[in-house]
């Protein structure tokens, strides 16, 4: 009995596996800017897990924020310790729906916009991001850019530097998908 229950289950959730039309990635590209008056903030992750069930039109990332890397290395460690508090918060998330109907059988440019949930520096917010999908042989190439205000993720910004650090952050996303098998 317990062995046929075992079968049953494992049967259940492969029909479910193979059936969910998951694409992902992990190596998605995040990328951040800054513009200050004393010097511009940019750095780039190229360490982002991504996966989008068609199906139900569910859309996950996963952001390491240890994995973002400055051209100055004590900017990145600012980042790290003193703003993002990646030991506190490693990751930074997005768990959302998209809005659109899409058939992403056929090759084509989607624009697309996905309401879910923000989770940067522990807080969450509520967001509708805007992107594209392109679709090109059964591969998934989606982008974004979107602003972020820093206040709304309640990260501290001394006040020795404040007036030199903008309160929006432009991001960029990018990335491959493919069908997970």
């Amino acid at each position: 009995m317990k062995k046929t229950f075992l079968f049953l289950l494992f049967s259940l959730i492969n029909y479910i596996y193979v059936n969910a039309q998951i694409f992902s990635s992990k190596t998605g590209i995040v990328s951040f800017y800054s513009a200050t008056p004393i010097e511009d903030i940019k750095a780039k992750s190229k360490n982002v897990v991504v996966a989008i069930n068609i199906q139900n039109k569910q859309v996950v990332f996963i952001i390491y924020n240890t994995a973002f890397e400055f051209e100055n290395k004590m900017m990145q460690e600012h980042f790290n310790e003193k703003y993002m508090e990646s030991e506190k918060f490693p990751r930074s998330t997005f768990n959302g729906k998209i809005n659109d109907e899409l058939d992403l059988s056929k090759n084509g440019t989607y624009t697309i916009s996905v309401n879910g949930k923000l989770t940067i520096h522990g807080v969450e917010k509520e967001r509708n991001i805007a992107g594209t999908i392109d679709v090109k042989d059964g591969k998934l190439q989606i982008s974004s850019a979107l602003k972020i205000k820093i206040a709304d993720h309640n990260i501290s910004i001394p006040s020795l530097v404040k007036s030199n650090i903008s309160e929006f952050i432009d991001v960029k996303i990018d990335a491959t998908l493919l069908p997970k098998n």
